[in-house]
């Protein structure tokens, strides 16, 4: 059985693609984390946004949940992400902090690594957005 690690993730999206950070494994997701104990799933994609790129989040709008794959932690443990994701409009200049080592930005024709779950998670705003 998976543990369930609740999550927000933000969409932010500029004039260069949508916004993602990566670590050392230059593997791109979308900002966002876990949330804390007593924390929202909103409040912790606010968090996290600032956490790991210095953007402050000026406006936000929930747009839907995402259930991931399992994955294992170098315990072993497995887990799996129970996901809100919410649509960031946010001010500041993006640098990359704390474990986050690369920000970049997404867009179809970009050839930046995005993990399968973001891809399917920016695939469904899409389908959104562009209803």
């Amino acid at each position: 059985m998976s543990k369930i690690r609740r999550k927000g993730a933000a969409i932010v999206e500029t004039s260069r693609g949508i916004l993602v950070v990566a670590g050392r494994s230059k593997k791109f997701i979308l900002p966002g984390g876990g949330a804390n104990k007593g924390e929202s799933r909103k409040m912790a994609a606010i968090r996290e946004l600032h956490e790991e790129t210095g953007l402050r989040t000026k406006r936000i709008k929930y747009l839907f949940s995402y259930v991931g794959g399992k994955w294992h932690t170098h315990s072993g443990n497995s887990v799996r992400n129970h996901a809100k994701v919410f649509l960031i409009n946010a001010t500041g200049k993006s640098r990359p902090r704390h474990e986050i080592k690369y920000i970049d930005f997404w867009n179809p024709k970009s050839k930046i690594h995005i993990t399968h779950g973001t891809k399917k998670v920016i695939d469904k705003y899409l389908i959104i957005k562009n209803g």
